[in-house]
């Protein structure tokens, strides 16, 4: 995630901010522009952008906006352009079904949900990826159902089918996720993760089924012609090998083709945002321990996004990810990246990254 600045005050900001901790201006995402910005009232529901004092070349004097409809339950903080004739933004179009807000706790567990989901988008934006809602697009679209147990039956099971991403509110309770990773044995699991293996799966449909590269997929992943039903009850009852972490990111990568992708995915995406941040910071890793050897320095001096080969990713990745454990460990945490990538893993995010950089150059 990069860094955003106040125009009016020059307080630096988080993405999820409403408002200025500073000046208190209001503030709103456009998404069109990727910028966080102060807002001044222009009309009963219409506002613009704050152009005086720090300047803001990227907007021009007549453009007027309004908050996304989901900002009323402060769950959201984009904007939509006031002409619009969708009340949502580019990221709230996306839902299905919200949680019944009638229920506090509910209300809580969206709010977090929805923080986690936006910073997605954002980076399918930065990526330059399509979707469309299912309304666009009832075959190929995105949606999301954000879904409670019922009283009575099996419980919601997170998961996608077919474009629509369900997930279980109960992961944007602390406590009930944490007691869901230990039971499944898990190194690692956040609402933000599950989005992002999740919307793996669509896009394995978009950028290898779509594109024809099922065979190109096969050479790294294996073939997801396997009964995947099969595959996953089999995972299940007997676990896997205990060599797994020479060939896949996680012990699920294991289970199916279709599961290495999504894993492999989701920590591709977990690069990017993270190596972003890093980037906005200009972080510099230089242990004073470490030799030439250990391959523990790095400038985090270039935009992920623009990294043409996997390697320049990596090169900066590991060393970041030695130090933020470490940190982690001072603080007494565990380490925030539990995970060894392996070089076959590379090869499998390698394939990720080329795939993603062949869309943004269409």
């Amino acid at each position: 995630m990069k860094l955003f600045k106040c125009t009016h005050c020059g307080q630096l900001l988080y993405f999820e901010n409403h408002q200025c901790v500073r000046c208190h201006y209001p503030l709103g995402f456009i998404p069109e522009k990727m910028a966080l910005v102060p807002l001044v009232k222009k009309g009963k529901d219409t506002l613009e952008p704050y152009s005086k004092g720090l300047v803001n070349k990227l907007f021009g004097p007549s453009e007027k906006y309004r908050y996304c409809e989901n900002h009323r339950h402060g769950v959201c903080n984009w904007l939509v352009p006031a002409q619009s004739q969708d009340p949502f933004c580019k990221a709230c179009q996306l839902n299905n079904t919200i949680p019944n807000l009638s229920k506090e706790e509910y209300h809580d567990r969206w709010r977090h949900i929805e923080a986690a989901k936006h910073r997605l988008v954002y980076t399918l934006l930065q990526l330059g990826l399509p979707f469309m809602s299912k309304d666009e697009h009832p075959e190929k679209g995105l949606e999301f159902d954000f879904l409670a147990d019922p009283k009575k039956g099996p419980r919601v099971l997170t998961g996608h089918a077919n474009g629509t991403i369900t997930l279980n509110i109960a992961e944007a309770d602390d406590i009930e996720r944490e007691m869901a990773r230990k039971a499944m044995g898990e190194a690692y699991r956040t609402v933000l993760g599950h989005f992002r293996h999740e919307i793996a799966h669509y896009y394995w449909d978009r950028l290898v089924a779509d594109m024809g590269q099922e065979e190109a997929f096969r050479e790294v992943f294996g073939d997801e012609r396997e009964d995947y039903s099969s595959a996953l009850k089999r995972h299940y009852e007997k676990g896997t090998s205990d060599d797994w972490n020479q060939y896949y990111i996680s012990p699920y990568a294991s289970a199916h083709p279709w599961e290495d992708w999504a894993e492999t995915w989701a920590h591709y995406l977990h690069m990017l945002d993270t190596l972003e941040t890093a980037y906005a910071f200009g972080m510099s890793i230089d242990p004073e321990l470490a030799s030439k050897k250990d391959n523990l320095k790095a400038d985090v001096n270039r935009n992920p996004y623009e990294v043409k080969k996997m390697s320049g990713l990596i090169d900066m990745w590991l060393p970041l990810t030695f130090a933020m454990n470490s940190l982690n460990r001072s603080m007494g945490h565990s380490d925030l990246y539990p995970f060894i990538i392996p070089p076959v893993v590379v090869d499998k995010l390698a394939f990720v990254h080329q795939l993603c950089l062949k869309v943004r150059r269409k």
